[in-house]
């Protein structure tokens, strides 16, 4: 608040009074303002080579120019006259320009007096900045603003040798600076479109940690960050210059990954990291990007709370859990003859598994504290009566998030419709921009997860040349979480768009809107079974009545690996306004995974509908780029 009201009086200063002539001679080179290091440092885009630049900074504090928006020569010329005035303090602009005066400094061995800039020394001296790690925080589906994850900068101070608590270390994060009174579904409309500014802040580590990985359950990776001491320097310099300064905000591209691409394009130029951004920056494909340039020489992994206490938890055989749920739910005392029974190591195991488990539930589900506390104390006063080990933290996964498959989905196949007395041949084309659904190669994403933006599905009938759209799906979020004794979470699914709805005498392409909510439950080490009941919305004024809606049920199964995977089950649906039948289908769908580029699939499909039974095979091949 501080800086911006700073920088608010500094621009208004500056703009009241003339500037004289440069105090220093310079040779300024007739193109350096477009040198890429300038061009980065005022965040100028150029849409295409025949228009002209525009910087994505939405906040007049952060130009010197009247016309520094659209042009990078005028702020060049602006930002050197005002850093060669006499004077110093923090409204001076090598205060409040610091990355840009050091690289105009070198750039044209500028011989410049030092400058006080008391404000600025003190958030250097606050952030003690030696090395960089970018820190990736997994999709979370239940948050609009995170269900693709989300990445920051942990700026860790130099390591002595009692290893520096790096909880205590600072982060750079770039978020939407949303209204507190919006909801989940406005957030995500207004993320979408623009609605929204976004402000560059600075929080500490450990607040992070309690947000991601203790309260929505987010592993973290950490990927270790190869700048050099100067490199370090110039990203905070240029940190200090956006920090809350507006930047409108989308969903898509201009996010928390893209923001983070620029500044270690400042930090070392010539990386270009923007320049891999097409039409989406996804948090993960932003990490793909850092490694493959090289600037990652390590990566650790950090489990959150929830992947710990069901590691605890799951170690533990089938009887053992039985009690550990006894104790943690006070039906049984930590004394009990139940837990005496068992052996020292499994008794310990028992005791450590249920004080996680309540720990877990009264910070991050709200258990109330005069249960928690009485009860925790409990077991931790048996525990230490114990000498047997601490549980080991849990297992690294073998493939990280970032090794996933690409995000961009292409698919290419055929298929065939048959009806009671005829059929129809087609082929299928499918585009998808974003993210990952149920039958793509599972590894490096959630268990049980779906997500997809913007698909596109459609058929080429070989009978008369016809193409159609047959659905576009604009979101579509279904959430299979399996529950335990232990747990108990919702899966849920909405998704809207458009699709081929039969309205007993033609096809037609139709907006609709579906959703639904249940229950999922493991039944092998890679196979879950599903219950959900759901509620359909069609609009159209080829319906009856404009619209019809349809109660429903979804019944299935879900079997995940890293080389095939399988999704089959039954629906059933009563359209009750406009057509006033039942609907119903059964489904099976597999594909064979080649590696993260590519996959084949397969799909059956059963419909009976308006009395009229129809067949639907396809085929074909799924591309990840």
């Amino acid at each position: 608040m501080g800086q911006t009201l700073l920088s608010g009086i500094a621009a208004a200063v500056l703009a009241l009074l003339p500037m004289p002539a440069l105090a220093v001679t310079t040779s300024v080179p007739a193109s350096l303002h477009l040198s890429p290091g300038w061009l980065t440092l005022g965040h100028y885009h150029q849409p295409n080579l025949s228009s002209g630049f525009k910087s994505q900074a939405d906040d007049d504090a952060f130009f010197l120019s009247a016309d520094g928006k659209l042009s990078p020569k005028a702020e060049l010329v602006a930002t050197l006259a005002a850093i060669q005035q006499p004077g110093g303090g923090d409204l001076h602009a090598r205060c409040r320009f610091p990355a840009r005066s050091t690289w105009l400094q070198q750039e044209l061995n500028l011989n410049l007096p030092a400058v006080d800039c008391p404000a600025y020394q003190q958030w250097q001296d606050e952030l003690n900045t030696e090395t960089v790690t970018l820190v990736f925080a997994a999709s979370y589906l239940n948050s609009p603003s995170s269900m693709f994850g989300h990445t920051f900068l942990r700026l860790n101070p130099p390591q002595d040798d009692n290893n520096t608590n790096l909880l205590l270390a600072n982060t750079i994060s770039y978020a939407a600076d949303a209204a507190a009174h919006d909801g989940e579904l406005m957030f995500a409309y207004r993320g979408i479109f623009g609605g929204y500014p976004g402000i560059t802040t600075v929080q500490p580590y450990y607040q992070k940690i309690r947000l991601y990985s203790d309260i929505e359950h987010r592993d973290l990776w950490e990927y270790q960050l190869n700048l050099t001491q100067s490199e370090v320097d110039r990203m905070t310099a240029h940190a200090w210059e956006i920090q809350d300064k507006n930047f409108d905000y989308y969903f898509f591209d201009e996010n928390c990954a893209y923001r983070l691409l620029a500044l270690i394009d400042v930090a070392r130029p010539g990386t270009d990291l923007l320049d891999e951004v097409n039409t989406h920056a996804i948090p993960t494909d932003t990490v793909r990007w850092v490694i493959e340039k090289n600037l990652v020489t390590n990566v650790e992994y950090r489990p959150s709370a929830a992947t710990a206490v069901s590691y605890s938890l799951e170690s533990l055989g089938s009887q053992q859990q039985l009690i550990a749920s006894a104790l943690a739910n006070g039906y049984l005392q930590p004394d009990s003859a139940e837990l005496m029974a068992l052996n020292e190591v499994d008794r310990a195991a028992v005791l450590d598994a249920s004080y996680d488990y309540v720990r877990y539930q009264s910070e991050a589900d709200g258990w109330p504290r005069d249960f928690a506390a009485p009860l925790s104390h409990a077991l931790l006063r048996e525990r230490s009566k114990l000498i047997a080990d601490q549980p080991g933290q849990p297992p690294r996964p073998l493939v990280r998030d970032d090794q996933g498959h690409d995000t961009f989905r292409l698919s290419l196949g055929a298929g065939r419709a048959e009806y009671a007395s005829s059929g129809r041949n087609f082929s299928l084309l499918s585009f998808r921009p974003a993210y990952h659904d149920f039958l793509d190669p599972p590894e490096g994403y959630r268990s049980g997860a779906q997500l997809q933006f913007l698909r596109f599905d459609a058929r080429y009938y070989t009978d008369n040349n016809e193409l159609q759209l047959e659905q576009f799906t604009a979101i579509d979020v279904r959430s299979l979480s399996p529950r335990n004794r232990f747990f108990s979470p919702l899966s849920w699914q909405v998704s809207f768009g458009g699709r081929r709805t039969d309205t007993g005498r033609e096809r037609v392409l139709a907006p609709y809107l579906d959703g639904g909510a249940g229950g999922s439950w493991r039944i092998a080490s890679n196979t879950q079974a599903f219950a959900l009941a759901t509620a359909d919305l069609e609009i159209d004024d080829d319906l009856g009545r404009g619209y019809d809606a349809a109660p429903g049920a979804d019944l299935g199964l879900l079997h995940q690996t890293p080389r095939f995977s399988l999704l089959a089950g039954v629906k059933t649906k009563a359209w009750i306004i406009s057509s006033q039948h039942r609907q119903d289908q059964l489904y099976s769908k597999a594909s064979w995974h080649l590696g993260r580029e590519f996959s084949v699939f397969a799909e059956f499909n059963r419909e009976d509908h308006f009395n009229r039974m129809q067949n639907t095979w396809q085929a074909g091949l799924h591309a990840y780029f």
